[in-house]
């Protein structure tokens, strides 16, 4: 890919190959594909395409939009509220949807709701199936909102739905996507589909403003060519599953540990003892501290995020470190 001329901006033949493997792959010959280095760059901009700075954008509580953006979505919609709601597993339902909804009686004294967005895989590690994101557009679409989709491990819920790209994304009622490669194998590449392409038709400048409209830009989409081919990206996917199912099953064996969520994508939480997270850390392994477990001290609950290129010898590794911390406690 780096042999020769080409035409910057995105109008290399290498970004174009990449787009229509993109169309292909999700079975909309018709969506506008656009490429950009990262996740919060992708929701951000997609977001402002569907809200008015006056707008708000429902999403889950723990949606990284909403937690771990720094106020990215707000800036690029000049405004725009994001207007966080309950539910387990970092799911919402329909019916928390419609009643959040219900709320918006007062006209311009407050936002108006104009997007609802999803995250699949959740920030829990859960996944939405298709049936839940059919349920959870007719909801949205009724109401007159747009629905986002934040897919940075998309490729994650789709192999544990076992469902095709289309039927979890523009067949289930999604209108825009933002497909994550980077957590995933990339190194640095995030795709925004819009499947109605008329959301999109001044994308470019948001893009172009917001300093992703790389000159060049082929070194993005080349990443994506690579990823597709022979469904690699479903097979980094399920390899990352695997490896988080494998601790899951690892934790059965030790009575003072407990899964948090059902394990469906590369996300692992366990509450644990609080004092075994120091002795954890003291023997080299590395999580996310997730705060208290409840009201009390005395429990906490960690996060593990398990990759393509994790080993099972280290989540063997991981397990046989954490049994010798539970021993010694």
């Amino acid at each position: 890919m780096n042999m020769g001329p080409a035409m910057p901006y995105g109008a290399d033949e290498v970004t174009e190959r990449a787009a229509k493997a993109l169309r292909a792959t999700f079975e909309a010959p018709d969506a506008a594909v656009f490429f950009v280095t990262t996740g919060t760059a992708a929701n951000a901009l997609a977001l402002s395409a569907l809200v008015s700075p006056y707008g708000g954008v429902l999403a889950h509580q723990e949606a990284h939009i909403n937690t771990d953006e720094c106020a990215a979505p707000e800036f690029f919609t000049g405004g725009a509220k994001i207007i966080p709601l309950s539910g387990d597993g970092g799911r919402l339902t329909p019916d928390t949807v419609k009643a959040a909804l219900a709320h918006f009686v007062h006209g311009p004294h407050q936002v108006k709701p104009q997007a609802l967005s999803l995250s699949n895989t959740t920030e829990a590690g859960c996944v939405y199936h298709p049936a839940a994101v059919r349920s959870l557009c007719a909801v949205a679409k009724e109401a007159g909102l747009k629905v986002h989709l934040d897919g940075a491990r998309l490729a994650n819920a789709l192999v544990h739905a076992g469902c095709t790209p289309a039927e979890m994304t523009w067949r289930a009622g999604v209108d825009v996507l933002c497909l994550g490669a980077t957590k995933n194998g990339a190194m640095m590449a995030e795709a925004v589909i819009f499947f109605d392409p008329a959301l999109a038709a001044d994308f470019d400048y948001r893009r172009k403003r917001a300093g992703q409209m790389l000159s060049k830009a082929r070194y993005v989409s080349a990443q994506f060519l690579a990823w597709l081919q022979d469904d690699l990206w479903l097979r980094l996917a399920r390899h990352a599953n695997d490896m988080a199912l494998a601790i899951a099953e690892g934790i059965a064996a030790f009575s003072e540990v407990r899964l948090v969520h059902a394990v469906e994508g590369n996300e692992v939480f366990l509450e644990v003892p609080a004092g075994l997270c120091d002795a954890l850390r003291e023997e080299g392994a590395v999580f996310y501290d997730w705060g208290a477990a409840g009201e009390g001290h005395d429990r906490r609950v960690i996060r593990l995020v398990t990759s393509w290129a994790t080993r099972l010898e280290e989540v063997k590794a991981f397990l046989a470190v954490m049994e010798r911390c539970l021993a010694g406690r």
